[in-house]
């Protein structure tokens, strides 16, 4: 029965997936999220829910998709900003949190795709809710690195990678807002370099929740939305590159209240969605 209810929800009215409202959408979220260091993720998937009429499972595939290609983008502009040669030293960081966020990206997806859409409206009210607490927790404290023996700290990493693995796959994100805070407490890693190994450990993470999404009935929605991805997609890339032109110019004290409010407000509606 649940199968065919999902079905359903894949073939909801389009009329409202215009292509140039995608495209908009896809860069005021690119520069929200680069204003402050992110993809945007996290404030798109209410968006493809609420305005663009997806299903709960169709709204965090379409937005995996969408964040893979932002983060493909991005990555290689991100290793020009900042050395390979400044990044290699931490590969012990990737390594550790990889053990854990690729079995966690793969229960996370297999987990979504078994969920009543009810209840996976509101598991991802409750994340985004999570994602808003986080949002002031990192931008208004400072985050001071915690000292733990290196038997202790690759089992913490361990465990930590795999609840952002499970996070990132159930939100369909890339899991930065998740990553960075924990590259910068956990390992010590300064908050620039903590960027690009957040990108290179969200990269495969990734693939791996996608290609357990590809087994399911609704990833059917990404070749029936082909035209809309692109428009996102292309506006999700703009977006972030000016949001990172930006960053700094509107003052954390401005940007972040703003965010935390819609995160809130979309947690609302998500968890009232019908």
């Amino acid at each position: 029965m649940r199968r065919v209810e999902r079905a359903v929800d894949l073939t909801e009215p389009t009329r409202h997936r215009s292509l140039p409202l995608a495209f908009a959408v896809g860069g005021v979220v690119g520069v929200l999220g680069g204003m402050i260091g992110l993809g945007g993720a996290e404030f798109r998937l209410p968006l493809l829910i609420s305005l663009f009429s997806f299903a709960a499972l169709a709204a965090i595939i379409m937005n995996k998709a969408l964040s893979l290609i932002v983060v493909m983008t991005a990555l290689p502009a991100r290793l020009l900003a900042v050395p390979l040669d400044e990044v290699t030293p931490f590969w012990f960081v990737v390594v550790n949190l990889l053990i854990g966020s690729l079995a966690g990206a793969w229960v996370g997806a297999h987990w979504a795709t078994r969920l009543a859409s009810k209840t996976l409206y509101h598991v991802l009210a409750a994340l985004l809710l999570g994602i808003a607490v986080l949002l002031v927790v990192t931008h208004v404290f400072t985050l001071d690195p915690v000292a733990l023996p290196p038997a202790m700290q690759w089992t913490v990493g361990i465990l930590a990678g795999f609840v952002i693995g499970v996070v990132a796959a159930v939100m369909g994100v890339a899991g930065g807002e998740l990553l960075i805070p924990t590259i910068v407490v956990l390992y010590g890693v300064d908050i620039k370099i903590a960027g690009t190994l957040s990108l290179i450990v969200s990269l495969p993470t990734m693939l791996v929740a996608f290609a357990r999404y590809s087994r399911d009935n609704s990833f059917r929605v990404l070749s029936e939305n082909k035209a809309f991805l692109v428009s996102m997609a292309a506006g999700s890339i703009a977006g972030a590159i000016l949001g990172g032109l930006l960053l700094g110019v509107v003052p954390n004290l401005v940007i972040v209240p703003l965010l935390v409010i819609l995160l809130l407000l979309s947690s609302w509606k998500v968890w009232n969605h019908r």
